[in-house]
């Protein structure tokens, strides 16, 4: 289960007081794990893909950016990931469609389980 988080520049959290350029929202997150790889989906609807900066880096996987609201205000999001050695980062890919970002992150070849022919 995941859970959206509200909270200010400062670390507070946000109340109805708080102005929307100070909110940094959490966005909801969903990861699937296969046998060739892990798919994480975040949940931002209303984002276009300019709008949106994936970055890997010293091990993390980093999600930000800012998303318009009809109103024109704004506000923005950041996500991040801490990745092991399991991951291959140079085949990262990343897919935005219909307000859902789909970050693909395929396990280096050395720990796919692989099948093992049986000779008799």
């Amino acid at each position: 289960m995941t859970e959206s988080v509200v909270r200010t520049a400062n670390g507070g959290v946000a109340s109805k007081a708080t102005e929307t350029r100070d909110v940094t929202l959490a966005p909801r997150v969903d990861v699937l794990e296969s046998d060739h790889g892990f798919t994480v989906l975040v949940d931002l609807p209303g984002v276009v893909p300019g709008d949106v900066d994936v970055r890997f880096e010293n091990g993390e996987l980093a999600v930000h950016g800012r998303r318009q609201h009809p109103r024109g205000e704004s506000a923005g999001f950041f996500r991040s990931f801490r990745l092991n050695d399991q991951i291959a980062a140079d085949k990262i890919e990343a897919d935005l469609k219909h307000g859902v970002l789909q970050l693909n992150l395929p396990k280096v070849e050395s720990i796919k389980p692989r099948r093992i022919a049986v000779r008799g």
